[in-house]
This record gives structure tokens, C-alpha cells and sequence, in this order.
């Protein structure tokens, strides 16, 4: 299962100039519900939400989503080997809910604060400049 960040979401819906592969796509893939709070933050910000809204729509669909719940919020309070943002705190937390409940993880990030926490927290990474069919 891939744990997969709001990076990863905006860079496959905006058409950036790195996109996650389509084999990606085709994994099981899980984000925390905060993913979609910001991908609408996102999309209302730039007034995307009605020539992007339909496909942010199926990208989040696509996502089995944990909730914001006490342990993930808890978790979040807590330290992390390196210093985080809130947002990535949010996400971090249920990255390491999921892991600490025996799911098997690697996590899908464009962004390299995240990537250095993951590794500090010895979280495998997916590497997304792998093109394979």
C-alpha cells in the first residue's frame, strides 16, 4: 500500500512539470483525509474548482482516506526525529498510525520536508521517476 501526499495529487491534477507515473494510479493507495481539505484549499485559491473540480473529484475517490482521529491527533503532538510543519505533522502522524497498526507502507511525496522526515522515520519511499509500464 502506497501512503500518498497532497504533493502527489496537485502534481498529477495541475499537469506540473513532474508528474507521478500511471503505474502509480493502479496501486492501493491511502492519504489522510486532510489530503482533500488541501487539494480544495488548493483548487479554490487558483479558481480551478470548475475546470479541475470533476478530476480532483475521481483522484479522491481513488484514495482509501483515514480519518483525523484522537490517536492520528495525538500522534501528531508528539516529536518527530526532524522538525515538520503542521500540515505535514497531520500527515506524518497518520502515516505512522497506519504503520504502528501493521499496514505495510511506502510513501509518495514531491515534497522534501516530508521526504526527510520519512526518512528519519525509516518509512520506505516510492520513487517516482520510475517510469516502468
Amino acid at each position: 500500500m502506497i501512503y500518498v501526499d497532497t504533493s502527489v495529487v496537485l502534481a498529477q491534477l495541475l499537469a506540473e512539470d513532474r508528474r507521478p507515473p500511471a503505474w502509480l494510479w493502479t496501486e492501493t493507495l491511502i492519504a489522510s483525509r486532510l489530503l482533500e481539505y488541501e487539494l480544495w484549499t488548493r483548487l479554490h485559491a487558483r479558481k480551478l474548482e470548475d475546470s479541475h473540480g470533476e478530476a480532483a473529484r475521481g483522484l479522491v475517490g481513488r484514495l482509501a482516506l483515514l480519518e483525523l482521529s484522537a490517536p492520528v491527533l495525538t500522534r501528531a503532538l508528539e516529536p518527530f526525529p526532524v522538525p515538520v510543519r503542521t500540515l505535514d505533522a497531520l500527515h506524518l502522524a497518520s502515516l505512522d498510525y497506519l504503520l504502528r497498526n501493521g499496514q505495510r507502507l511506502e510513501l509518495a511525496s514531491y515534497d522534501r520536508r516530508m521526504l526527510a522526515a520519512a526518512d528519519a522515520m525509516a518509512v520506505s519511499v516510492v520513487d517516482l521517476d520510475d517510469q516502468r509500464e
